[in-house]
């Protein structure tokens, strides 16, 4: 199925507008959540050694940009958010671009790595092809970047005021490699639970020529 721009507006509109209206609630709700295994995907990934110029695709109100900054790095945030941009400034005290995920502008060849935890998946499967292709430039030569996403059969729609796009392994590869990108690594989490208690598929890639 093929969204005219039109929809795929409201499809930005409403997902935006979902996590402005839970802003308050989504930190308080997510702050603690333990993301170090995937941090540390991302990170082992990459070939620049601290401060590495990281991209958070996604970055909420600012937890991963708050412990990437810890480790030594130089990230810089990025939400489709206006309300998760300005508690992301207000807990992590750096850039944050307020951006559509479907309205990119990066710098060429700039980031060391990019970590895209639980935002990628928003993006309609339509447009993943030329998002993934400028995030692929957006990175150095070798560059990294982590994703982490809720998995499925390859559906996609609305969950309440949020739309998502539900990928399994075989096609997120497809997605990615066709994007130019080479895998790396990829697990199931949360780790150590029966594959069907896993409902979240996490991979790292490497820039590829």
């Amino acid at each position: 199925m093929t969204n005219s721009p039109s929809v795929l507006s409201e499809i930005s509109r409403r997902t935006v507008g979902h996590y402005n209206d839970s802003a308050a609630s989504f930190w308080a709700g997510t702050r603690d959540h333990d993301v170090s295994q995937n941090i540390q995907a991302l990170t082992q990934a990459v070939k620049a050694q601290p401060p590495a110029k990281i991209l958070d695709f996604g970055c909420g109100p600012g937890r991963d940009l708050m412990a990437l900054k810890n480790l030594g790095h130089d990230p810089v945030g990025l939400d489709g958010s206006e309300r998760f941009c300005e508690l992301a400034r207000q807990h992590f005290g750096g850039l944050v671009l307020h951006q559509d995920f479907l309205s990119l502008d990066l710098p060429s060849e700039h980031f060391d790595g990019i970590f895209a935890n639980a935002s990628l998946f928003h993006v309609p499967s339509q447009e993943l092809p030329r998002v993934l292709r400028e995030l692929w430039q957006s990175l150095v030569a070798g560059g990294a970047l982590f994703a982490s996403n809720p998995r499925g059969d390859n559906a996609e729609g609305w969950n309440g005021d949020r739309y998502g796009a539900y990928h399994d392994l075989p096609a997120w590869r497809g997605f990615m490699n066709d994007a130019g990108f080479v895998e790396l690594d990829h697990y199931y989490r949360p780790s150590g639970r029966p594959r069907a208690q896993q409902p979240w598929l996490a991979s790292t890639w490497r820039k590829g020529a």
